[in-house]
Parts: C-alpha cells; structure tokens; sequence
C-alpha cells in the first residue's frame, strides 16, 4: 500500500502540497531569524510527498517546547486546523480514509515539528 498509496497521493495533491511547503520554507528562510521555521517546513514538503510508511517520532526537550510553543501562535494551529478539515473530508470515503490518515498525521506533526523525526 505504500507505494501505490505515496503515487495516489502525488497525483491528486501531495506534490502541490510540498510544493506549497517548499515556497514556505523558501520565504521563512530569507532571514535568518526564519530559518529554523524554514527547516520544518521544508520537513513538511518532504513528508507531504511521500507520507505512506513513513512513522513521526515526537521528542525534544525545554528549547524545542519554546519553539513549538513560538510555531504554534505563528504557523501552527492554522496549518494543523487546515489539514485536520482535509482529514475529516477524505475520510467521508471509504476510499479516502487511508488519504484522510495521512492528512491526520501531518496535523499533529504542525502542532510539534520541533524536536521531532521522520523515519521510514
């Protein structure tokens, strides 16, 4: 399911996804104040390309508490209400569900991207 699940994704709106993240991740990283905010979104644009077998590890420590804390009043919570919408709607389908999952996944990684890791 991976596999086929990662094309599907691609072709109706993972890769106008990470693309999106990608522009973001472009513009935060212009200053240099921006560009820890840039390295997660640039997280984002990867894991919105392919989110099928990957796993999100959560951790961290006092700073990355801060820095969520700081992404959360600037990006987060809009980013996180946004894809949590899109989840609810995918999984309307049967055939959505596994799409709306994913969806899922990447809320909860807008919520805390500091401190944590994508693994395959």
């Amino acid at each position: 399911m991976g596999c086929l699940g990662n094309v599907l994704w691609m072709i109706f709106g993972g890769l106008e996804s990470a693309l999106g993240w990608f522009l973001y991740g472009c513009l935060w990283s212009i200053t240099i104040i921006g560009i820890p905010i840039g390295q997660q979104c640039f997280k984002f644009a990867r894991l919105s390309l392919c989110p099928f077998g990957k796993e999100v590890e959560y951790g961290g420590g006092g700073l990355s508490l801060i820095a969520n804390v700081i992404w959360m009043i600037v990006t987060g919570i809009p980013m996180a209400v946004a894809q949590f919408f899109a989840g609810c709607i995918l999984c309307m389908t049967i055939i959505g569900i596994p799409f709306g999952l994913q969806e899922f996944k990447l809320a909860k990684l807008a919520i805390m991207p500091f401190g944590s890791k994508v693994h395959n």
